[in-house]
């Protein structure tokens, strides 16, 4: 049970930061250029790393930080395949590494808050 328990935190990241990462591509280009920033997408990449910070075992941030890690070459084979993008290649590549910093930035404030709590009932 204890190795399912710690995938589960890698496997729950691979696929939220794989749909956040094709949902931004698909269903929002453009919708933040016309507002004058381009880039608030990319606190959405927060969500994945909080959610697979929930699953993982004990006090790890790797597990998440594993996933997203995974995730970012399969994201931008399949956005490279699937759509045609105006960015170069290089341009993805950093967004995509990003979105990998803000997951690891949501599951290390996901611990925080839990850590802070588990500090505050004592």
């Amino acid at each position: 049970m204890n190795i399912k328990r710690s995938w589960a935190g890698v496997i729950c990241c691979f696929l939220l930061f794989t749909v956040v990462c094709l949902s931004l591509t698909f269903h929002l280009k453009g919708a933040f250029r016309e507002s004058g920033r381009p880039e608030l997408g990319l606190l959405f990449f927060i969500l994945p790393g909080v959610i697979a910070s929930f699953f993982s075992r004990g006090e790890e941030v790797t597990k998440c930080l594993l996933g997203a890690i995974l995730a970012a070459p399969v994201c931008l084979v399949l956005t490279r395949l699937l759509f045609v993008t105006s960015r170069s290649f290089l341009q993805e590549l950093a967004w995509l590494l990003s979105g990998v910093f803000w997951c690891a930035l949501g599951a290390l404030c996901f611990l925080f808050i839990r850590t802070f709590i588990r500090h505050c009932r004592r």
